[in-house]
Formats: C-alpha cells, sequence, structure tokens
C-alpha cells in the first residue's frame, strides 16, 4: 500500500500531520510533505490522517505490487 494525496485539493491544514506524524508534515513554508511508502505499524494513523483530512485529500492505494 501507499499514500497518495491529491495536492490540488490539498490546503495544507496540516490535520494529518497531527493525526499521523511520522507519516506527515508541514514544512517551514507551511506545505504539506509526505511518505508514500510506510509501514504496517503506521496503518492506523494513517487511516485515522485520512478520516482528519477536511477535503477528503488523502487515500490509500491499495495494490498488491506495493510490498
Amino acid at each position: 500500500m501507499k499514500i497518495f494525496v491529491e495536492m490540488a485539493k490539498c490546503e495544507n491544514h496540516g490535520q494529518c500531520a497531527i493525526s499521523a506524524p511520522n507519516n506527515f508534515e508541514l514544512d517551514s513554508d507551511g506545505n504539506l510533505r509526505y511518505q508514500e511508502s510506510f509501514g504496517e505499524e503506521d496503518l492506523h494513523d494513517i487511516e485515522d490522517a485520512i478520516d482528519s483530512c477536511p477535503l477528503q485529500a488523502i487515500s490509500l492505494d491499495r495494490d498488491p505490487t506495493y510490498a
């Protein structure tokens, strides 16, 4: 699985960075930065980040070829 963020929708509210700080952050300019790949131990936090996004700009690509 990989994280996908529709950057055209993202308004950098930062809720994802609060929910899943290991995977999302706002840089010094306030722009979202994230890691597409993640470990299974972060899945719950990432799911919380997806739910907390006010614009629903975050999703998981569940393609099984991403090991």
